[in-house]
């Protein structure tokens, strides 16, 4: 099985995508990265000093699940989705053959992202069915599917650390409240985590869920008033 990711910034894909991917390799995919600016807008200084080492660190947290990775190297901050970007994108997804494409959800808070979004809807076209990630705070995000991530957490939260010129600690802590609460919501087990995506159906691909990772386990929810067995 192949699976692409592809993310806006070089860290996105950690952020956003990291540990279903994870659960991905686990189960034996082979993983396929794609970044499509080169991130020379994510801080302060010399922006091509800047997109060097934050490409550095892609490559560093795509070793941790030796993924092939590859930057389209659009400019940070101007993506659209135009004719250029999706006929990149579509010779992209032609050469890799994926079975599932992940990417940012259509009104995802960043321009790039949006962008990028729609971008991959269209070029995936009749290729392959495109699964969109969780928003920043899940804002304006309705799940259709999660994934239970618990046991390659640690593992995500090595990628984002990763991106040490991106101050990883604030996305560390934000994203185990954010990734606990979607395993709340699952009502996984205290400890647990999971990642929430959702999926529109687009003919041909109707239905994707042989192709996940497990969501967590369904626990009925007891009733208190009942006397205990």
């Amino acid at each position: 099985m192949r699976i692409l990711a592809v993310g806006a910034h070089p860290d996105d894909i950690e952020i956003f995508m990291f540990g279903t991917l994870a659960a991905f390799s686990a189960r034996g995919a082979t993983l396929h990265f794609a970044i499509a600016t080169d991130g020379a807008l994510g801080g302060r200084g010399d922006r091509a000093e800047l997109s060097r080492t934050r490409k550095a660190e892609a490559g560093r947290a795509a070793a941790l699940l030796s993924a092939d990775f590859e930057f389209l190297d659009f400019p940070d901050g101007g993506l659209s989705a135009d004719a250029e970007l999706i006929g990149v994108l579509k010779a992209h997804i032609g050469r890799i053959g994926p079975d599932l494409v992940l990417t940012h959800w259509r009104d995802d808070y960043h321009g790039d992202h949006r962008a990028l979004s729609e971008a991959v809807r269209i070029a995936s076209s009749f290729a392959a069915p495109v699964l969109y990630a969780d928003t920043i705070g899940g804002v304006g995000f309705a799940p259709t599917h999660y994934v239970d991530i618990s046991s390659h957490f640690p593992l995500k939260l090595d990628a984002i650390r990763a991106h040490v010129s991106q101050d990883p600690e604030r996305f560390v802590q934000r994203l185990t409240v954010h990734n606990g609460f979607r395993a709340m919501q699952c009502n996984a087990p205290a400890g647990s985590y999971a990642e929430a995506w959702r999926f529109e159906p687009i003919y041909p691909f109707a239905d994707i869920r042989d192709l996940l990772p497990p969501a967590p386990p369904v626990r009925p929810v007891g009733d208190r008033s009942r006397p205990p067995s």
